[in-house]
């Protein structure tokens, strides 16, 4: 069960067309759990729906938090909400922050954002630059407008180490295949933006070579999956007796939830995994984003948010 913390907006920011940033203190005071960049919150609107935000400030602060929050036309609310209904000293409530998006030990890093996908490169660059490691980040916007963080990015690792490139300035078009032409053991790729940019980068990557080991990513929506159908089947709770039946296009979460059965959940998309659920017979049909090609093969837990059975009865425990 998610444990939340309460806390104030004690700023507020347009940081770009569609962008703004909030900074985040304890009510209670105090510190808020220490995180690593790549790491995202649970955010929980008055409305009672939660969404997940990459963590953009400082790795090392930890008296306050700050996310970046494109506001999407075409998203589920929530970003709508922190745009238009949420202003300083207003209350929210959070999880502790999470790591699906984690650094690697490398020797070097490569860094591509697209987009809001700025925000936990950002966090992963000023963490690079303290450290003194070595990296290179490429920033892609729609518009130098939309370019949220950029001279925070500038100033704080160098600008000598940041591309950008905007869509409407074709002579600043993006060559990604010559920058990951020569992948090597010690370098690292990491990525995160909408799902065409993330996938052209990732996709110019495993052609030229470049190890699955070596390319992490995170995801900000899920993207559509090839299900094996949308047939009815039946859950069985281990050690309960409890049955029970999951319609055709009714996700398994909501009839395990209708059933009485509480199961974490944040994004349910298959995204952050907040809902992995053991499984101990039976055969899903993952239809997530978040498990791994070699844990999907188990076959031993699934992501009921999203993803169905491939046999006519699963058996979760709980």
């Amino acid at each position: 069960m998610t444990e939340w913390i309460k806390v104030r907006i004690t700023d507020r920011q347009v940081e770009a067309e569609g962008i703004v940033s909030f900074a985040l203190e304890p009510v209670a005071g105090g510190d808020l759990p220490r995180w690593q960049a790549g790491a995202h919150i649970d955010v929980r609107l008055p409305s009672g729906i939660v969404r997940q935000y990459s963590l953009c400030g400082p790795a090392e602060d930890t008296r306050s938090y700050q996310l970046g929050v494109l506001k999407e036309a075409a998203g589920r609310g929530g970003s709508e909400y922190l745009h238009s209904s949420l202003r300083q000293v207003d209350t929210l409530e959070i999880s502790a922050p999470r790591n699906l998006f984690a650094m690697a030990a490398q020797d070097r890093a490569i860094l591509f954002a697209g987009g809001i996908g700025v925000t936990p490169i950002m966090a992963m660059a000023e963490r690079l630059a303290l450290t003194g490691a070595e990296f290179e980040v490429h920033y892609c916007t729609r518009s130098q407008t939309r370019a949220a963080f950029r001279d925070r990015l500038e100033n704080a690792v160098g600008a000598g180490r940041i591309s950008c490139y905007f869509d409407d300035q074709p002579g600043l078009a993006l060559d990604a295949a010559s920058i990951l032409d020569r992948p090597e053991p010690g370098t690292h790729l990491y990525v995160c933006g909408p799902d065409g940019f993330m996938n052209h980068i990732l996709d110019t990557a495993r052609k030229a070579g470049w190890s699955p080991s070596n390319m992490h990513f995170e995801r900000f929506s899920a993207t559509p999956a090839q299900p094996g159908g949308d047939e009815p089947f039946t859950i069985v709770v281990e050690g309960t007796g409890q049955i029970i039946e999951v319609a055709a296009g009714q996700p398994a979460l909501q009839a395990l939830e209708d059933a009485g059965i509480d199961i974490p959940k944040s994004c349910e998309q298959g995204i952050c995994g907040t809902c992995l659920t053991d499984i101990v017979e039976g055969i899903p049909d993952h239809q997530d984003m978040f498990l791994s090609d070699a844990e999907k093969a188990a076959n031993d837990c699934f992501t009921p948010c999203c993803s169905r059975a491939l046999t006519p009865r699963l058996t979760i425990r709980i």
